[in-house]
C-alpha cells in the first residue's frame, strides 16, 4: 500500500509540475526573431496556444500579427507562427489565405533556468516556406510590455478569470465566421482512384484510353501545385506514432473537391469534401522532421473559395484547423518534429 501511495504522489507531482509549466508559457516574451526586435504575447487555450507579435523598430515601425501554436509539457516544446498581419504595411485579412514572405513560424525550447528566468531559445523559418532559414530565436519572459492591446487583461488575470476559453476565443477571432461540423462515425478510407484494368467487358483499347485520362487528369492537379503559393495554416506537432486527419467541409456542402501532396509528391486525389469525415491515416515512421502536407483546391464548389474543416488526432491531441485554397494559393500544413528539450 506504501508503495501504491508513493507511486500516486509522484504522479500527481508530475501533473502538478507539467501543469506549472503549461500555465507559465503564457506570458509576455521580448528578444529578437530573425536580429529584428520583437515582443511576443502568448496565452495558453486548452491544448493550443494564441495571441500576438510585434516585430518593431522603434515605436513608429511596428509590424503585428496574430499567432497560433502549441506546446507540449513533457518536452518543454513550443510551436507558433504568424498567423494574420494586423498592423503594418499591407495590413489586409486577405493576407490569411494569400502568400507573406515576412510571415515566420518558429520552434523552440521552453526554458526555466531559475524561479525568475524563463526563455524561448530556437529557430525561425519562414511560415510558407521550411527551407528558408531566419535564424536563431532567444526571447525571455517578462512582466511589462511596450504594446498595450487586448491581450494584456487576459495575460495580467489569467488565474483569477482571464484563462475563460470563451474569453480567450473571442479576442483570437477575427471575423472569421465558419462553421463547425458535428463528428460523425468514421467512414472507410477512400483511396485515390486507379486506372482501369483490363477484363471481357473492359478490352485494352478501353482501359488503355483510361489510364491516359487518368495521366491528364493527375498532370492537371500537379500544375496546380506546382504553379500555386502554398501558405501555412496550421502546424501539427510529431507526439505519436500515427497521425489521422479528417477533412470535412467547412461550412454548406458545395461541391468542394481536393488533393493532398505530401513532400511534393502526391498523396490523394478527387477528394469530394461533405459533412462526413474523409480520413487520412499517416505513419509518423516515414516522415522526416519537417514535412510539408499541402491541399490542393481541385475545384472551388459553388461557393469560393475552397474551405476545407481539418481534425487532427495525435495520440491524446486534438488539433482543429480551418483550411483555405483558391486558384492562386493552396493551404500548407506543416507537420513538424518538436525540438527535444535540454
Amino acid at each position: 500500500m506504501k508503495a501504491i501511495g508513493a507511486i500516486l504522489i509522484i504522479i500527481s507531482f508530475l501533473n502538478l509540475a507539467q501543469n506549472t509549466q503549461a500555465q507559465a508559457i503564457t506570458g509576455i516574451w521580448r528578444g529578437k526573431i530573425k536580429g529584428i526586435p520583437t515582443e511576443l504575447k502568448l496565452v495558453k487555450n486548452g491544448d493550443q496556444l494564441v495571441g500576438v507579435v510585434y516585430y518593431y523598430h522603434g515605436k513608429n515601425k511596428v509590424k503585428r500579427y496574430s499567432v497560433k501554436g502549441n506546446f507540449d509539457p513533457r518536452t518543454n516544446s513550443v510551436i507558433w507562427w504568424d498567423e494574420l498581419l494586423l498592423e503594418g504595411p499591407s495590413s489586409k485579412k486577405s493576407l490569411l489565405i494569400g502568400p507573406d514572405p515576412e510571415a515566420q513560424m518558429t520552434v523552440a525550447d521552453f526554458n526555466c533556468p531559475g524561479s525568475e528566468e524563463m526563455y524561448l531559445d530556437g529557430n525561425s523559418t519562414s511560415r510558407d516556406n521550411k527551407n528558408q532559414q531566419n535564424g536563431i530565436v532567444h526571447l525571455e519572459k517578462t512582466d511589462k510590455t511596450q504594446f498595450p492591446d487586448e491581450w494584456d487583461y487576459v495575460i495580467d488575470n489569467y488565474f483569477t478569470g482571464g484563462n475563460d476559453p470563451q474569453l480567450i476565443d473571442s479576442i483570437s477571432q477575427y471575423g472569421l465566421a465558419t462553421k463547425i461540423p458535428e463528428e460523425k462515425p468514421l467512414q472507410p478510407l477512400a483511396l485515390a482512384s486507379t486506372p482501369a484494368q483490363p477484363t471481357a467487358t473492359n478490352p485494352p483499347a478501353v482501359a488503355e484510353a483510361a489510364a491516359v485520362a487518368e495521366t491528364a487528369g493527375q498532370d492537371v492537379i500537379e500544375r496546380k501545385f506546382n504553379s500555386r503559393k502554398n501558405v501555412l495554416q496550421t502546424v501539427i506537432p510529431i507526439t505519436a506514432k500515427t497521425i489521422e486527419l479528417r477533412f470535412y467541409d467547412n461550412a454548406e456542402v458545395d461541391g468542394d473537391s481536393i488533393a493532398l501532396f505530401l513532400n511534393g509528391r502526391m498523396l490523394l486525389k478527387n477528394i469530394r469534401l461533405t459533412d462526413q469525415p474523409y480520413t487520412v491515416k499517416i505513419d509518423v515512421a516515414e516522415l522526416a522532421a519537417d514535412n510539408e502536407l499541402v491541399m490542393v483546391a481541385e475545384n472551388l464548389g459553388s461557393i469560393p473559395p475552397n474551405t476545407s474543416f481539418m481534425v487532427a488526432i495525435v495520440g491524446d491531441k486534438r488539433y482543429e484547423a480551418r483550411l483555405y485554397a483558391n486558384e492562386k494559393s493552396s493551404a500548407l500544413i506543416r507537420i513538424v518534429q518538436p525540438k527535444p528539450g535540454e
